[in-house]
């Protein structure tokens, strides 16, 4: 492959201008600006760049101030995928919380305030909403990332979301596009597959995805997964069939195709990241997202000169990597022309604890009462995915800490479990903190040990509530959200 210089030609600009990089630190390097002066023009952001909101502000201001039209991204879906909240929990339920609820005018509320968070802090793109029906209930990587398992329930609040986010003047991007909610693999790790008939996937997965164009959102995600029924050579991000055939020519839509994470294994490790970017634009993405794991100047510099020797070679045709430059540039200018609607934001909205309340349902024998005394707080912590990560903490121990004083807690994995827990506590009321335990035999099997043993055992289930209600009392979160927590904590220590 050719090695090029830091040229500004427009070939080389257009190149940088579709790439979508990361990086590491709290304040732009010294690379990063030299290559927002060069033609970048988009940087996302992760948890790892994020100290505060003042220092989140700082940070894009600076970004800025090299280019001031730069598209600004983020991974902040509310919920368990939180980066303007990584190390203490979002302030805002996810997905699976507000489809719980099914008030729309209350998703819209969440994204819009979400939204006005987010443009405080100098961020204009936003990888959200999730608009992935939940169809397989193994499914390890959505979960209680989507609205829900019914179609017409995820439209509804994926285009409510998409009006919310985009009234605060930010722009929304649809994932993951054509669905991922069917999958039984994390596309983190491997190429997941979809068998089913193209009518299946109209009727369902592609339902959300006709709302979310129709409410106006400014950017889709694409899915780095299999649909043989649609194209059973490639995956989603690397087909023409899929992304300009379908997404654009059927389904009509005209805004910015940004591609999942190219460092992802399902694309990373299958046809590398320097190949699949230019199979990635030539099938029609716009946008190339790199940078959750791999954000550096060299991997940049790599997959700017893959695009460009791509168009020098006649792999990639200069028209379409024009195109795609295009419409990176046409989302910048609407972000720098949006106007938010309503007030600035407001640190001191509580529509996120509001929706959360909204969303916990209990179960159970009324006898079984509050708690009156410090229980111990036994979390059974699954392994996190990828996408929500391990840094950010969840359970409900810190709320009922604050509301009954003295609790206790220790978190406990793998088949010893449940012993472990039950000799943890003592004589301490156990309230065990689930997350999927529908998916973990592990931990059924340690809620078995409690609940035999102790038959007065509260189950909190902060993940999808798939399993049979069980416990003293039961309660479903819909989600591990820090606010979640806080709605469950309240409803365990009478208010």
């Amino acid at each position: 492959m050719t090695t090029l210089a830091s040229g500004t030609d427009t070939l080389t600009r257009d190149a940088l201008t579709v790439l979508q990089p990361g990086f590491t630190g709290t304040t732009a390097p010294d690379w990063l600006l030299r290559r927002l002066g060069q033609g970048l023009a988009s940087v996302g952001l992760f948890g790892r760049n994020i100290a505060s909101p003042e220092q989140l502000a700082a940070l894009t201001a600076q970004l800025r101030a090299e280019r001031d039209d730069v598209l600004v991204a983020i991974d902040e879906e509310g919920g368990d995928v939180t980066r303007l909240e990584v190390r203490t929990g979002s302030s805002f339920p996810g997905n699976h919380a507000l489809g719980a609820v099914d008030d729309e005018a209350l998703t819209r509320e969440v994204a819009a305030e979400l939204g006005r968070r987010l443009a405080a802090c100098g961020v204009n793109l936003n990888w959200a909403p999730s608009a992935d029906v939940n169809a397989n209930p193994d499914n390890p990587v959505i979960g209680v990332r989507s609205f829900g398992a019914d179609p017409g329930l995820v439209a509804r609040h994926t285009a409510a979301y998409v009006t919310g986010l985009q009234s605060a003047g930010v722009a929304a991007c649809t994932k993951h596009f054509p669905g991922h909610g069917d999958t039984a693999v994390d596309s983190h790790h491997a190429v997941p597959r979809i068998d089913v008939d193209p009518s299946v996937l109209a009727e369902r997965d592609l339902a959300p995805f006709h709302a979310a164009i129709a409410a106006g959102t400014q950017a889709v995600m694409s899915a780095h997964i299999l649909v043989p029924a649609l194209d059973p050579g490639r995956p989603a991000t690397l087909s023409r069939r899929i992304l300009t055939e379908l997404l654009r020519g059927e389904l009509g839509y005209e805004g910015l195709i940004v591609t999942d994470g190219m460092e992802m294994q399902a694309i990373s490790g299958t046809y590398g990241i320097e190949r699949g970017s230019v199979l990635a634009v030539a099938a029609g993405a716009d946008a190339i997202c790199v940078g959750g794991g791999l954000a550096d100047d060299e991997t940049v510099r790599r997959l700017r000169d893959a695009l460009v020797d791509a168009v020098r070679t006649g792999a990639l045709p200069e028209e379409r990597l024009a195109d795609a430059a295009g419409r990176v540039r046409r989302l910048a200018r609407w972000t720098a022309s949006a106007v938010p609607a309503g007030a600035a934001a407001s640190a001191g909205s509580d529509v996120g604890l509001r929706a959360a309340r909204r969303a916990l349902r209990v179960s159970g024998a009324a006898s079984a009462g509050a708690l009156t005394e410090a229980p111990f707080v036994a979390s059974f912590t699954p392994v996190a995915n990828i996408a929500v990560g391990d840094e950010t903490p969840w359970g409900v121990a810190a709320e009922l800490g604050r509301l009954l004083p003295g609790t206790e807690t220790g978190s406990f994995t793998g088949a010893g479990a449940g012993p472990e827990a039950l000799a943890a506590a003592g004589k301490r009321r156990i309230v065990a903190v689930v997350r999927d335990e529908h998916r973990h035999p592990w931990m059924a099997a340690a809620l078995d040990t409690l609940l035999e043993a102790r038959p007065d055992t509260v189950v909190v289930e902060m993940g999808v509530p798939r399993a049979e209600p069980r416990g003293a009392l039961y309660l479903a979160t819909h989600g591990a959200a820090r606010v979640c927590g806080r709605a469950a904590a309240e409803a365990l220590a009478g208010g």
